[in-house]
């Protein structure tokens, strides 16, 4: 089991290293502003790579940390889809660090304020980032399911209250909406599903033990 705990705790480290990293260009990238600018578009200009390293790297850790539940789940209840779904989410974020967003709406500084055509680079981004977040969605309610099923009230609804609350998050910012609160929601329910990753991952770390 002690393997398995670290592919697990390997697999908790993704959600920190996306989010302070995210955090600390939030703050200093010049003329990137949360308001207007996705998260992705970090990954245009001098600076770029950064946030390409932290899609892959945190990809990365996603898929090791659903390796990890697939050895400890395997045979039971969510230890089949459970794993495959979080892989899933892992390989929306590698693909959407190889693929990067298109600059847009003045980012990086010089980009053209008004919207710009898409580039098959760009729609490859969103085909990973769909792929990715619709995993993820949907790992949240087969682990609600699978703690409903062991009698983890807390559990089985925090699931299903993320998934259902992400879900809405990202139907809304699909629709191309610029709307200011869609941008804010959408990026503090990115925060939360992250949250909830780090936590699962930390849950099933103690129930390895």
């Amino acid at each position: 089991m002690f393997q398995v705990r670290r592919l697990l705790g390997y697999g908790a480290a993704a959600g920190p290293v996306y989010l302070v990293v995210g955090l600390a260009q939030v703050a200093l990238r010049e003329g990137f502003d949360v308001r207007r600018h996705a998260l992705s578009q970090l990954s245009n200009g001098d600076y770029g790579w950064v946030q390409i390293a932290s899609f892959l790297t945190s990809g990365a850790l996603v898929l090791v940390g659903a390796w990890g539940i697939r050895r400890l789940l395997a045979g039971g209840r969510a230890g089949t889809w459970g794993p495959i779904l979080l892989a899933g989410y892992g390989i929306g974020l590698i693909g959407a660090g190889i693929f990067i967003a298109d600059p847009a709406r003045g980012f990086p500084p010089g980009t053209p304020l008004s919207n710009t055509p898409i580039t098959t680079r760009g729609l490859m981004h969103f085909v990973f980032g769909g792929i990715g977040f619709y995993s993820l969605i949907a790992a949240c309610f087969v682990f609600a399911r699978r703690f409903a099923s062991l009698g983890r009230r807390v559990w089985a609804l925090y699931s299903a209250f993320t998934g259902a609350g992400f879900f809405c998050a990202f139907a809304a910012i699909a629709s191309g909406s610029t709307s200011v609160a869609i941008m804010l929601t959408f990026y503090a329910a990115v925060a939360w599903v992250w949250v909830w990753h780090t936590a699962l991952l930390v849950t099933q770390m103690r129930d390895a033990a």
